[in-house]
């Protein structure tokens, strides 16, 4: 197949770094963002030294998305694949979190895409071809304690994808949600837990407990991100291991963790729609 042009944000770290590497190993074109350039300047020329283009992108900051997009797209003519990648998670019992932190976590794990996405779609609409790929979590499908509103962005993002896969498939784009579990990149290290700690209520319960679990793992998650990022390159391309379904899934879930607990919440929708069914089938005007 022809070259794509991709373009990843978090490029610098993480799977966005993997993924750059992994597509630009491939013979494609990328174009990775950076919040800041300098302070990645080791992954930002690795990325270029293998042929690769950086652009210096905050996605929190809406009045440069258009922009950015517009540059990227000048550079090779077009996007294919945009990568919605950049994010983080604020960690902390949900009755702790702050406005700021709440208001933060939200512009880049969820506004940011979005406005990316409404900047990318008019060309690739226009051209009738490209992928959009929305790098969620299995927090996008699970909310663990501490994890609030980073799980409620990660649900925000996926639905969102959900009603915009269905709006641009006759335009012949795609959408693609990856949902990956624990893999072995800074993700954890770069969480940041709420400026105000952790209050007295919930130290030595079950948000300490998953906080200290977070803390026992970091460095030692057992995905590997080179692994992650190749089933992602191949859905998206349609080529290698999980080539064949391009096309045919909305969700990429990623990892044996993730599919544990994506199993074990599909169990508990499924109990509490059979349990509630008598109550919520009578709900009806009796006369219609």
């Amino acid at each position: 197949m022809a070259p794509l042009v991709w373009f990843i944000t978090g490029g610098s770290s993480g799977f966005g770094y993997y993924l750059a590497l992994h597509a630009l190993a491939a013979g494609h074109h990328v174009i990775a963002t950076a919040r800041s350039v300098t302070k990645s300047a080791e992954t930002v020329q690795d990325i270029e030294t293998k042929g690769g283009k950086v652009i210096e992108l905050d996605v929190t900051k809406a009045e440069t998305i258009r922009q950015v997009i517009s540059q990227a797209e000048s550079i090779h003519g077009h996007i294919d694949v945009l990568v919605n990648n950049a994010g983080y998670s604020v960690l902390g019992a949900v009755e702790d979190i702050t406005p700021e932190e709440a208001t933060l976590q939200f512009e880049t794990n969820f506004f940011g895409p979005l406005r990316l996405i409404q900047a990318a779609l008019p060309s690739m609409r226009a051209r009738g071809a490209g992928t959009i790929v929305n790098v969620s979590s299995v927090a996008g499908q699970d909310a663990l304690p501490t994890c609030g509103l980073y799980a409620a962005s990660k649900f925000a993002l996926e639905g969102l994808s959900e009603s915009l896969s269905r709006e641009v498939a006759s335009f012949g784009l795609g959408v693609l949600i990856v949902e990956p579990g624990a893999f072995k990149t800074n993700f954890l290290e770069a969480a940041k837990k709420t400026d105000v700690g952790l209050s007295e209520p919930y130290r030595g319960g079950v948000v300490d407990t998953v906080l200290g679990k977070f803390d026992s793992i970091r460095g030692f998650q057992r995905g590997d991100p080179a692994k992650g990022v190749a089933r992602v390159f191949e859905v998206v391309t349609g080529e290698g291991a999980a080539g064949d379904l391009k096309g045919r899934i909305l969700r990429l879930p990623l990892g044996p963790d993730c599919v544990a607990r994506v199993e074990e919440k599909l169990k508990s929708v499924s109990s509490d729609l059979e349990v509630t069914r008598g109550v919520a089938m009578g709900t009806d005007y009796d006369n219609l």
